[in-house]
């Protein structure tokens, strides 16, 4: 009987020794709760004017607010469809990785990065941004452009959004060059 009264007087300490105030808990697990957005087979549309631009499509989007600099997260690969003015695709870019910061409206992706538009060319690249706001693709990193006739390496690329009009920084190897655009003698 006395071991009883042992335990129940140390229970009882134990207990009012917590120092955490429940007013803290409360406000603690509600910023938690609020901080953290995440989603499973998540459908994102850009629009600008009032006119669809493009079109995210990931496995998985995180989101903590608390992050800075502020972004969202993309871990599990993601896909984007850049339209025109009538909704025709004119780009895809997939990628394995993204972030996408949106006060600056920019998205960096990486890892195993492609970039196809509807001239049947191909980009191959392990790291590209994508300036939303400019409507502008850029890379510091290796790139690979693949076109019907010849694939193009390089170091650095800016390209318009579509992926139509591009620009090599720093071209390494042969470009094969019809005799037809040759200056004539």
């Amino acid at each position: 009987m006395q071991v009883r009264f042992f335990f129940l007087p140390l229970f009882l300490v134990l207990l009012s020794s917590c120092g955490n105030n429940m007013k803290e808990i409360k406000e603690t697990v509600t910023k938690s709760m609020v901080d953290n957005e995440n989603g499973k087979d998540v459908t994102i549309i850009y629009s600008n004017g009032g006119h669809t631009k493009a079109r995210l499509q990931t496995k998985t989007f995180d989101h903590q607010q608390s992050r800075e600099p502020f972004y969202f997260e993309m871990k599990n690969g993601l896909r984007v469809d850049f339209f025109d003015d009538s909704l025709k695709t004119e780009s895809t870019l997939l990628a394995k990785y993204g972030r996408y910061f949106e006060k600056e409206g920019n998205m960096m992706v990486k890892d195993s990065v492609v970039v196809y538009n509807k001239k049947k060319e191909q980009l191959n690249t392990e790291e590209l941004i994508w300036d939303e706001k400019a409507q502008k693709f850029r890379s510091d990193k290796f790139v690979k452009i693949t076109t019907p006739t010849q694939v193009i390496f390089g170091k650095g690329l800016e390209s318009n959004q579509n992926f139509s009009e591009y620009k090599i920084l720093n071209v390494q190897g042969m470009i094969g060059v019809s005799k037809t655009a040759l200056p004539q003698q």
